[in-house]
């Protein structure tokens, strides 16, 4: 298993309205981790097109989430054995749920999956799915 490294993001809490439709730029990924929330790795400087329309737009660079990349196959083995929760078969998708009994985040692209979870669980996350 790849060892998980400190993931750099920009953590963002607005209005819903305020982060639908905002184009961000194509080298950022994404993730609506709540209604109102988005996480943008890595982080974005311009944000102003959230601000702009909430001017009370928490937003925060955040160090907290570690992660790594797996090829589809080895994710998918990671998966099978330690996720309780049926994955979507869109690609791509967000979704989120425990893994190997750990909070876990998930990007799945066709060939590859990000797995994120927070830091200071990084190590137990490897251990456990080893």
């Amino acid at each position: 298993m790849p060892e998980l490294n400190r993931l750099m993001a920009t953590r963002i809490v607005a209005q819903a309205a305020a982060l639908d439709g905002v184009g961000w730029p194509e080298d950022r990924l994404v993730l609506r981790t709540a209604v109102d929330e988005l996480l943008i790795i890595p982080p974005v400087a311009d944000v102003s097109s959230v601000t702009s329309r909430d001017p009370y737009a928490i937003v925060v660079e955040d160090a907290s989430y570690a992660g790594v990349w797996l090829g589809a196959e080895v994710a998918a083995t990671v998966l099978q054995r330690h996720c309780e929760w049926r994955v979507a078969d869109q690609r791509p998708h967000f979704a989120q749920g425990a893994i190997a009994g750990i909070a876990t985040k998930l990007w799945l692209e066709t060939d590859r999956v990000l797995f994120v979870v927070p830091a200071p669980y990084a190590a137990e996350f490897e251990e456990r799915i080893a």
